[in-house]
C-alpha cells in the first residue's frame, strides 16, 4: 500500500470532519438582525489553516452542496437553493474563496515561521482576518444587492455588530489550531 493513499483518505476524513463541524456551527446561532452570529466562519477559517486550500475547499464545498440540496446545515436549520440566494448568500458562497485564501496564505507563511510558535499563532491570525475580509466584502455586497439597503446600513447590519464576536473567534480558532495542528500530523 502507497503511503499517499492513507494521507489522502486521512484528509478526505478531515474535510469530512470539518464539513461537520461547519454545519454544526450553524446550529450555534445567535440572531442579531437579517444575518445571525454564528460559528460556521470560524470553523470555515480553522478548516484553511489545519486542512490547506485544497482540502479546506472540499470541507466547504460538501458543506454547501449539503445546504444546496436540501440539507438543512445553514443557520436556523435551513437548507436549499433559495436560502443561498437570500440575505445570508453571500457569507455562505463568501467561505469558499476564503477557505482557499486562508489555506495558501497560512501554508506558506507556516513555512515562513520555521517551527517558532509565536510567529505560526501570529500568521494564522493574519491570514484569518484576511478570509474574514474576504467574508464580509462578499457577504456584505451581496446584502446590499438583495436587500437594497444604503450601504451605511448594510455595513451597520451586516458587518460592525459581529467584528468583535469574530476577533474572538480568531482568536480561540488560532488557539486550537495550535493545540490541534500537532495531533493532525501525527
Amino acid at each position: 500500500m502507497s503511503t499517499e493513499r492513507p494521507i489522502q483518505l486521512r484528509s478526505t476524513v478531515y474535510a469530512s470532519l470539518f464539513a461537520a463541524l461547519i454545519s454544526a456551527g450553524a446550529f450555534i446561532a445567535f440572531p442579531l438582525g437579517p444575518v445571525p452570529i454564528v460559528l460556521q466562519n470560524m470553523f470555515v477559517l480553522l478548516a484553511g489553516v489545519l486542512l490547506g486550500w485544497k482540502w479546506g475547499a472540499a470541507s466547504v464545498l460538501i458543506y454547501l452542496l449539503a445546504g444546496a440540496v436540501g440539507f438543512p446545515v445553514f443557520s436556523a436549520g435551513r437548507g436549499g437553493l433559495a436560502h443561498l440566494f437570500g440575505p445570508t448568500g453571500g457569507y455562505l458562497m463568501s467561505y469558499l474563496p476564503a477557505v482557499v485564501i486562508v489555506g495558501a496564505v497560512s501554508g506558506y507563511l507556516f513555512t515562513l515561521a520555521a517551527g517558532n510558535r509565536k510567529k505560526e499563532i501570529y500568521f494564522n491570525i493574519l491570514s484569518m482576518i484576511l478570509g474574514s475580509v474576504i467574508v464580509y466584502a462578499i457577504g456584505v455586497s451581496w446584502l446590499k444587492v438583495v436587500t437594497g439597503l444604503s450601504w451605511g446600513k448594510v455595513i451597520a447590519v451586516g458587518m460592525l455588530p459581529f467584528l468583535i464576536g469574530d476577533g474572538l473567534k480568531i482568536g480561540a480558532a488560532a488557539y486550537i489550531a495550535e493545540i490541534v495542528r500537532p495531533r493532525m500530523k501525527a
